[in-house]
């Protein structure tokens, strides 16, 4: 008889951490429908289908966009916005913010090394606001699923919240605010790919094999990440158009004034859903009574709150600057609201 020894059984949780996916939840809870709710299956599933379709051509495009930036390099070009006069950094990092390719961890030395450049805490935190807000794909996403006037409100608010936040640090700095606000930071490398400041751009990046390779890469990367969570998005849309009474949804953040889009900002941030899946989510609590204002206060302020972008700023700044930029998402995103809610 052989005795096996040195063996440990697999634990509950590594037996479960396949099934901690989005794929788990997309295929689990249109099965849990057609069990508990059979008559609903039909009506649920073509809901969920249709509106990922139409999503489609836009994720494509969203994802060759994407994969064109980083095959060509085109990320050294926004270390360019931050150069010159201060007021001039602020506006071009807040206008460039949305356009940077940048992995979330990728966002780190790349800012650390603008800073260790010298370059001014308030452009830097004009990028840090605008950038979580915006990125091509998020604005064909956010118009797939919204619409255009919501996917160019949120745009126009990402610079918006930029452009305030950067002008108010200058102001704080001017009068001695912040004199040490970085931590201690020493630069590593992510993985995610070159130095940002490297290099130039190469446009025609199919000249070269190794930025063919890139394109590739992303676009696969970039195109199972969204499908991942758009599958996941339009499910969980279905299950809000058909289960959660409009009612509730309208009698919270539906309606005009100001407290239903501060309640939208403050819930946003820390039950922030990815800038991929929000927009789904959002345009079923629309159709159940949300508000567009509130809609769009939510949106801003889960972006500035997610896991990436806040730990970008906490790895590199001090506890208080960290406060203020929190501070400065949901102000801004309580404002953006009320002038969205006034506009549409």
């Amino acid at each position: 008889m052989t005795e096996i020894t040195g063996q440990t059984p697999p634990s509950a949780k590594a037996l479960l951490e396949p099934l901690r996916t989005p794929w788990t939840l997309t295929i689990l809870v249109p099965l849990l429908v057609a069990v508990f709710d059979p008559e609903t299956t039909g009506s649920f599933t073509q809901f969920a289908l249709k509106a990922f379709a139409g999503t489609l051509p836009f994720i494509l495009f969203a994802v060759a966009t994407i994969a064109y930036l980083k095959a060509s390099g085109a990320e050294t070009l926004i270390a360019n916005a931050f150069k010159g006069r201060e007021t001039r950094m602020i506006v071009l990092a807040s206008l460039f913010g949305g356009l940077a390719p940048f992995c979330s961890c990728e966002v780190i030395p790349f800012i650390a090394g603008l800073l260790a450049l010298g370059a001014p805490l308030s452009a830097v935190m004009a990028f840090w606001l605008s950038s979580p807000l915006i990125d091509p794909p998020t604005l064909l996403i956010t118009a797939a699923a919204l619409g255009w006037p919501f996917a160019i409100g949120k745009a126009v608010a990402a610079v918006g919240v930029g452009l305030a936040g950067g002008f108010i640090i200058k102001l704080v700095m001017a009068r001695g605010g912040f004199s040490e606000p970085l931590r201690e930071y020493r630069r590593k490398g992510c993985g995610c790919g070159p130095d940002p400041f490297s290099g130039a751009p190469a446009w025609r990046f199919w000249q070269e094999e190794r930025r063919v390779g890139t394109f590739r890469a992303e676009f696969m990367d970039n195109l199972l990440f969204l499908v991942k969570w758009l599958a996941l998005a339009y499910v969980l849309e279905s299950l809000l158009v058909h289960y959660v009474p409009a009612s509730l949804i309208a009698g919270i953040v539906g309606g005009e004034g100001v407290v239903p889009i501060a309640i939208a900002a403050l819930v946003g941030m820390p039950a922030y859903l990815n800038s991929y899946v929000a927009p789904p989510l959002l345009a079923g609590l629309i159709e159940q009574g949300m508000s567009a204002g509130a809609a769009m206060a939510f949106m801003v302020a889960g972006a500035i709150s997610s896991i990436p972008a806040m730990a970008a700023v906490w790895s590199l700044v001090r506890a208080r600057v960290f406060a203020v930029y929190l501070g400065l998402g949901i102000g801004g995103a309580i404002l953006s609201g009320l002038l969205f809610q006034a506009a549409v």
